[in-house]
This record gives C-alpha cells, sequence and structure tokens, in this order.
C-alpha cells in the first residue's frame, strides 16, 4: 500500500478505514447488523494489506466503537495510525451537546485511550466545531495534550478556513476532516485551498456517499428499517431517482476499466491531490479489499474529466444532512 504525507510531518496509508460501520448496535447502523467477528478480521486483513490507518469516535456507539478497535489492534499496534474524536458532551450514553472545553477534552482522551487500550493518540481530532469556545482554547488545551505525550497530532473536522487558519496559529493541525467525493464537493471552494495554504492534509470521510456512489442500490427500499440513512436527504424519495441517474458516469468509467464503482469513485479523490486521504467505510473484507484497490487504479485524464463533468460541484439533489446536521458543520 502507497503512504501519502499529510501534515504535521504524519504519514500515513494512502487510503484508510473508517471503523463506523463496524458498531454492532448502537446510534449508527448501515445496512445489516454488523457482525463483530468478521470487523476485527477486517481490521487484521487491512493491516496485512499495508493500511496502517483507522478512523473511530468516541461517539460511534457511543464507546463500543472504540473498544472494538482497540481488542483488534492488540498486539498489532506497532506502525498503527489511530485516529479517533471528540467534542461532544455526554449524559450517560446521551449525546446532549457539543464542547470543546478544556475539560472536556481530557476527559475524552483519558477515556479513549483507556477503551483502545494504547497510550497515545496519533491523531486526535475535534468531532464538530463549538460556536460557544474559542478554537484557541480548543487547540491550546490538545497542544498540552501533546506535551504530555497522550497525542501525537492535532485534527479537525468540518472546520472553515478562519476556524482553521486560528487552529493552525496555536499549533500545527495535521488533517482536517470534512466529506468529500463526486457528490459532495463544495469544499474545493476554499476550504481545500485553505488546508493547501496551511499545511494541512486532507481526511474526506464518506468518500462514497455513505455507499450511495458504490451503484449496490437501486431504490430506497434496499436500506433496512433502521439504517441511518433514511435520515439523508439525499437518499430519500424525492432525491434518490435523481441522484441515482447522476452517478451513470460513474458506472461508465468502472466497466471501462472492469473494476466497481466504488474504486473508481476513491480513485478520483486519489487523483485530486497527494494530501488526500479517504477512509471508506468497511465492516466486511470483501467492502474493504476492494476500496483498498483503488489505490492502484490509474485514472486518464478523459476519465477525469468525464467525471468531473457529470459530477461537478453542486450536482447532487439534496443537502447532506438534515437541519440538524448542518447546522453543526463548516463552521
Amino acid at each position: 500500500m502507497q503512504q501519502r504525507n499529510l501534515g504535521d510531518g504524519l504519514v500515513v496509508s494512502a487510503i484508510g478505514i473508517g471503523c463506523m460501520p463496524m458498531v454492532a448496535d448502537g446510534n449508527i447502523t448501515y445496512g445489516a447488523r454488523a457482525d463483530e467477528g468478521e470487523a476485527i478480521a477486517t481490521i487484521h486483513r487491512a493491516i496485512d494489506m499495508g493500511i496502517n490507518f483507522f478512523d473511530t469516535a468516541e461517539i460511534y456507539g457511543p464507546f463500543t466503537n472504540e473498544t472494538l478497535l482497540g481488542r483488534a489492534i492488540k498486539g498489532k499496534r506497532d506502525g498503527l495510525i489511530i485516529a479517533t474524536k471528540f467534542g461532544m458532551r455526554f449524559d450517560g450514553d446521551n449525546i446532549i451537546g457539543i464542547d470543546g472545553g478544556r475539560a472536556n477534552a481530557r476527559r475524552a482522551v483519558e477515556g479513549s485511550l483507556q477503551r483502545l487500550g494504547i497510550d497515545c493518540i496519533d491523531l486526535f481530532y475535534q468531532h464538530r466545531p463549538d460556536p460557544n469556545t474559542p478554537i484557541e482554547e480548543t487547540i491550546g488545551a490538545l497542544a498540552e495534550l501533546v506535551q504530555e505525550g497522550k497525542i501525537k497530532h492535532i485534527g479537525l473536522s468540518e472546520a472553515a478556513p478562519a476556524r482553521l487558519r486560528a487552529a493552525a496559529a496555536v499549533h500545527p493541525i495535521a488533517a482536517l476532516q470534512s466529506e468529500y467525493s463526486l457528490w459532495e464537493r463544495d469544499v474545493e471552494g476554499d476550504i481545500l485551498p485553505t488546508c493547501r495554504e496551511l499545511g494541512i492534509g486532507f481526511v474526506p470521510y464518506s468518500p462514497l456517499g455513505r455507499g450511495f456512489l458504490t451503484g449496490d442500490f437501486a431504490s430506497l427500499g434496499d436500506l433496512p428499517a433502521d439504517d441511518w440513512r433514511r435520515r439523508d436527504p439525499r437518499w430519500s424519495e424525492d432525491n434518490f431517482a435523481a441522484n441515482l441517474a447522476s452517478i451513470a458516469s460513474v458506472r461508465a468509467v468502472a466497466a471501462a476499466h472492469g473494476v466497481s464503482p466504488a474504486q473508481v469513485a476513491l480513485a478520483w479523490l486519489l487523483a485530486q491531490g497527494d494530501d488526500i486521504v479517504p477512509i471508506p467505510g468497511s465492516k466486511r473484507r470483501m467492502t474493504m479489499e476492494d476500496s483498498a484497490a483503488a489505490a492502484s487504479l490509474k485514472l486518464s485524464a478523459d476519465d477525469l474529466a468525464a467525471l468531473d463533468a457529470a459530477l461537478p460541484v453542486g450536482s447532487a439533489h439534496g443537502p447532506r444532512y438534515g437541519e440538524a446536521g448542518m447546522r453543526m458543520v463548516r463552521l
């Protein structure tokens, strides 16, 4: 597996693994119920293939996803880059708000270290911007955790350019994690250029449009009743058919290369710059192996032009989150 440089000297495999779909029960479910044994086998297989970058968060489950990843990497920690996120306030297992304050950062890092079974987190993200806490305070608290050896690198998620600049003035930022894919390209306007100006790597989450770009779904009825995507406006009955038609070009390029649409979508992202490291979500070895193969797929200039023309910025039908979710992003 090729490697890529993010920011602040952080080197990771060109494709990482988003562990969120591995939650067997809890607040986020995608498709059929995850099998923990298969999920752990998927992590082990990824490591064997040279993937070293694994992404989780305390809110996944909540908490159980970190515990699962911790079990999977026990005895295999060397050389791995483990990323997790904080930034929510909890009442038991219930998320009750956003909190980027110093005390919450310290609470979160201690819990994540324990659940992951490691003594230092390689990349610690603020999961969502906290409009009520100055970013300088949040990054200052994370810088203290770097000095104490509890985290190595600092990341942000869904931060807008002004917040990125203010954060980078306090401490180097290794990565910004935000949604980016062929059907979510708004970061190309000012966020991605700001990251490059500041030397911050970019980690796209939902690089496959929460599975839409895989071409595996023909209707909303393909989703289980409890699937999180049933709350996603782009998967709604009003938008599904239009979005399905828009990915015909992805299918065409995939057919020409004899690969899956997922590999084309990921290869397109990788072609957008050497500072981009997508983290497709996986819970099965089969889908993980398919995604990993995208690192070896070279799209031609004609392929890239066709995809750009078919799926330009703003072409997706519907917002990427509901109203509440949209209030929490790109702040």
